[in-house]
């Protein structure tokens, strides 16, 4: 029993090593009993430095109150995404993103375990963006806005809606009104917006953009509103992406991956103009026409309690929606051509265009990256290609293998390409929808991250 007992420690011991997430684990008296060598890493010490001693006197900066750890003992309750800073034993200011767990045993609290992400990179990153965009603002003065390389001109189209869609956003252009914009991915959503900005009368000022998955919940807030100094350990006054839009355009992407109570001050700055820094007691007026954008239908993202129904009916004032691919065929040609056209300047060669099978293919063909997949399809398949013309075996294994290939000749029956290609598409299909970001691509795939990387590094092999 006790042989037992001691090899499935020694296995759990091993998982909990091998996993690619800061992993800590303390008793009830606040006694390290598991400690990884990620935390480690992030934490800035050893394991030996840490494990069977207390947790304050490894981080003196944190007391019973501020450490998310203890926290959860007092208290029994789960913490989730909950910040924490402190200052390891060797000086170094750590700053951490925690998900803090209660372990209990037959109702009885023995512990708490905590998974922790190190964002102080992210976050000096995210501020160093923010500062790069303070100093490009300072230096466009009153001189053309360089931020915005897109016009209407840039949306290609000959689809009499997506045309009419285009008119109504170049009359609308001028309002200050907030304006929502809905569509796929690859649809040319950022396009359109640039299009509006350099369209109205604050094409000369800043045009800031800030994708609302890609900063952590904990730092959006203050990339968004800034913070003053002593709102938290290490704070400087910084201003935010509101100030730095000041009299401009402030493009906020994947809108419905803001946190909810942040959606609400959000808000409130539509209504009333006035923007607070983390940690200040003082509002200031700003003149920011925001616009959003989201890749789901509005409805669906209030369904799913991803969107805020007040922040949606303020937002819809002006909405528009742009249309995938396959609701505009015509385009799938027409666009075709275009790409071609391009890509035989920049190869240096003299493509006529596609056969009748890849034209066939094309129309059948549902693109879930729209017009962004067709690009780069177009790219792949110039490059490659031998002759005059773009043929089926020009195309890129995923769409070799797709279910629309046209009747005659089929693809490859071998079992183990055919998986592999659909386990291709799914994977670039993730990848096109979160914008290659590995993490969500994996969370929409429903494996570990590593499982994707690992895929990925097989699959390019």
């Amino acid at each position: 029993m006790n042989m037992m007992s001691d090899m499935t420690k020694e296995v759990l011991s091993a998982i909990l090593k091998s996993i690619d997430e800061a992993i800590h684990v303390v008793n009830t008296d606040g006694i390290t009993i598991f400690y990884n060598e990620v935390a480690a890493r992030h934490d800035g010490l050893d394991t030996d430095e840490v494990v069977g001693k207390k947790l304050l006197d490894v981080f003196p900066s944190l007391n019973e109150k501020t450490s998310t750890l203890l926290n959860v003992i007092n208290t029994k309750k789960p913490l989730y995404n909950q910040s924490q800073s402190f200052v390891n034993l060797h000086g170094r200011k750590i700053e951490t993103l925690n998900t803090t767990l209660p372990i209990f045993v037959e109702r009885e609290i023995i512990g708490a375990v905590e998974i922790a992400k190190d964002y102080t990179r992210i976050k000096g990153l995210a501020e160093k963006l923010v500062d790069i965009q303070r100093g490009m603002k300072r230096k466009a003065g009153r001189h053309v806005n360089r931020q915005t390389a897109y016009t209407f001109a840039d949306l290609l189209t000959v689809h009499h809606g997506f045309k009419k869609t285009i008119a109504e956003a170049r009359r609308l252009a001028e309002s200050d009104s907030p304006i929502l914009v809905f569509g796929e991915s690859g649809t040319g959503k950022e396009l359109f917006v640039q299009g509006m900005h350099n369209d109205s009368g604050r094409a000369a000022g800043p045009f800031i953009a800030q994708n609302c998955a890609a900063i952590p919940e904990t730092l959006l807030e203050s990339i968004l509103f800034g913070t003053s100094k002593g709102s938290y350990t290490g704070a400087v006054d910084r201003p935010g992406l509101f100030e730095l839009a000041n009299g401009g355009t402030l493009f906020l992407d994947e809108l419905h991956a803001m946190p909810i109570e942040l959606q609400a001050k959000l808000l409130r700055v539509l209504e009333d103009g006035l923007v607070r820094r983390v940690g200040s007691t003082n509002s200031l007026s700003v003149d920011v026409r925001v616009i959003s954008a989201m890749n789901i239908h509005p409805s669906v993202a209030m369904e799913q309690g991803k969107l805020r129904a007040d922040l949606f009916y303020r937002l819809n004032v002006l909405t528009f929606e742009l249309l995938p691919l396959r609701d505009r065929k015509e385009d799938i040609v027409f666009l075709s051509e275009k790409f071609i056209s391009d890509y035989n300047d920049m190869l240096s060669k003299n493509i006529s265009g596609t056969d009748m099978r890849v034209k066939e293919l094309f129309s059948r063909h549902e693109w879930p990256g729209n017009v962004r997949e067709l690009k780069h399809t177009i790219e792949y398949m110039m490059n490659v290609c031998e002759g005059n013309c773009l043929t089926f075996n020009d195309l890129p294994v995923m769409l070799k293998s797709s279910k629309h290939v046209p009747a005659g000749r089929p693809a490859s029956l071998s079992l183990k390409e055919s998986l592999r290609n659909v386990e291709m598409k799914l994977i670039m299909e993730a990848l096109s929808d979160t914008g290659g970001n590995i993490q969500l691509a994996a969370g929409l795939l429903g494996i570990p991250r590593q499982t994707l990387q690992y895929k990925m590094k097989k699959l390019k092999s």
